[in-house]
């Protein structure tokens, strides 16, 4: 008489999976493939009174930036083992109430990485050229043939604050568009191609006809463009920030 193999773990098909914002299908198939068979999805977030309902009893959560993960959540959450956040950012998540309760916190830190990059570009090349503004008029009637004010992106140089991961990838593709490339970091980072590093983030305002800003949100970063540095830039530049709204003083 054979002995039955000794279970090790709790049966996955035991195990709640419950997945919001829309994440993509695959990401279901992936947990249904490795037998993580009971799965929820929800196509939106939720309130966090529908929230805490909809986590009672789930073992593991895949939220995107919308959803948000407080510790009135996860103390309802009883059964929580891990959550995966379906995008960069994790400022969505209590991680110090996840961190108590021993929760670990996955990010996905490379998604969208080329999108934001090839969106940032599009916008500059449409804010040097002042396609908002004349896509404007021409809706309303008034056809603006003058290039008065319009520019090519060819050598003009670009400042990039935070030369990471999009930061990067947003210099290359500068480059092969034929501008010049600086960024600042307050770490060294290796330049790519031939972009070149600036000591101080007021130098790289003053020389960039064009600023994109890639900085996770932090308390250093918190208002990091304020109004003495938004005098620094030059007239008529383009300023873009791809990160998150915190960094920018907007009503300055």
């Amino acid at each position: 008489m054979t002995t039955p193999p000794k279970k090790t773990s709790f049966p996955k098909q035991d195990l709640q999976v419950v997945l919001f914002e829309g994440v993509h299908p695959r990401a279901g198939r992936i947990f249904g493939a490795d037998g993580y068979s009971s799965l929820r999805t929800f196509e939106t977030s939720l309130s966090e009174a529908a929230l805490i309902d909809a986590v009672r009893d789930a073992h593991f959560v895949g939220i995107r930036s919308r959803t948000q993960l407080t510790a009135e959540v996860f103390e309802a959450a009883k059964r929580l083992v891990a959550v995966g956040c379906y995008c960069i950012g994790t400022n969505q998540v209590d991680l110090a109430a996840a961190e108590s309760r021993g929760i670990p916190v996955f990010n996905a830190p490379y998604s969208n990485t080329r999108s934001v990059a090839e969106l940032v570009i599009g916008e500059a090349i449409l804010l040097l050229r002042r396609i908002p503004e004349k896509n404007a008029a021409s809706h309303r009637g008034d056809w603006q043939k003058a290039a008065e004010g319009s520019y090519e992106a060819r050598d003009k140089t670009i400042g990039i604050v935070g030369y990471g991961r999009i930061g990067t990838q947003v210099g290359v593709l500068a480059e092969s568009l034929g501008l010049h490339v600086i960024y600042y970091d307050i770490e060294t980072k290796l330049a790519l191609g031939n972009a070149k590093p600036v000591e101080d983030l007021d130098e790289l305002l003053q020389r960039s006809d064009v600023v994109t800003i890639h900085v996770p949100e932090t308390l250093g970063t918190r208002d990091l463009i304020d109004a003495r540095r938004i005098a620094l830039l030059k007239a008529g530049s383009v300023f873009l920030n791809a990160s998150r709204g915190t960094v920018v003083d907007l009503e300055a």
